[in-house]
């Protein structure tokens, strides 16, 4: 029997973009997790009116703001993909807000409970041994290009860049705990997270 005044399991979710991660995370939620989605936090910490946009517009300009007074998030994108040093000083400003919605978030979670971080570039911050357990989604990467042409409408070539700038999938692979390989149905890969849901629940204990 599970010891419901347990502490959390705390479980790094993370894949390659186009591998599924998002629907992963979706079905985890479905079947009970606490779901903490560090973009979704990135998003909202810098939303209009709150004190991490006035930084970023303080540190990079109020150019970066849409006609409404929103982050435009394009711009941003583009200023600091091909500069490190710039999206070193935007994280500056945004990891420490997001640390702090993570760490509320979590100490509201149901005693016992699951908890999935949801973190697109956990390969890349070094944090993985820092969680009970890690799931990684993986995809051939001529999947991955296909998904993102079909639904994303980008060409090959920004698909291939965007891949290229992330971790390789063997660094993904060298922290998972559990690797789901999605490329099959919507029902194959159901499945795959139910086992595996299980195995975290078990863990409680």
């Amino acid at each position: 029997m599970v010891d419901e005044t347990a502490a959390h399991v705390r479980v790094g979710l993370t894949g390659g973009i186009a591998t599924g991660k998002s629907t992963v995370s979706a079905i985890l939620r479905e079947l009970g997790a606490v779901v903490i989605d560090a973009d979704a936090l990135a998003r909202e910490v810098v939303a209009k009116g709150t004190p991490g946009l006035a930084a970023v517009v303080e540190e990079f300009g109020p150019e970066l703001l849409t006609p409404e007074g929103d982050l435009d998030r394009a711009a941003m994108g583009a200023l600091v993909f091909d500069d490190e040093a710039a999206r070193r000083r935007l994280e500056a400003i945004v990891h420490p807000l997001v640390f702090e919605r993570i760490v509320e978030l979590e100490t509201h979670a149901p005693a016992g409970a699951v908890v999935v971080h949801d973190i697109p570039l956990l390969a890349e911050s070094g944090r993985a041994d820092t969680f009970d357990a890690v799931v990684v989604v993986d995809a051939p990467q001529d999947v991955q290009v296909e998904r993102m042409v079909r639904d994303r409408g980008w060409t090959e070539a920004d698909a291939l860049a965007r891949i290229a700038a992330q971790a390789t999938p063997g660094d993904r692979r060298a922290i998972a705990t559990y690797l789901i390989e999605n490329t099959g149905s919507r029902e194959e890969l159901r499945r795959q997270v139910e086992k595996i849901y299980a195995e975290l629940r078990d863990l409680r204990s």
